[in-house]
């Protein structure tokens, strides 16, 4: 999940070197968090949310294999 989440992050912003996703895990979900520069935040969230929203549907239907909650933080 973690490197899904950094390809499609790295190809949306100016600054791909700042990228960073860390992935914590317990026994009902897992938590993505991904930091970006805080001049790429706007590419990443995109218009009334609608990148992030879209990242956030990529990622869901990805872990649907598996029986865990996948939850994208954006910071």
């Amino acid at each position: 999940m973690k490197e899904l989440v950094e390809v499609i992050a790295k190809s949306l912003v100016d600054n791909p070197d700042e990228v960073k996703v860390t992935e914590k895990e317990n026994d009902k979900e897992i938590v993505v968090e991904l930091n970006v520069a805080p001049s790429d935040m706007g590419k990443v969230i995109g218009k009334q949310g609608r990148i992030a929203k879209a990242i956030r549907s990529v990622v869901k239907a990805s872990a649907s294999k598996g029986d865990k909650k996948v939850i994208l933080e954006i910071q």
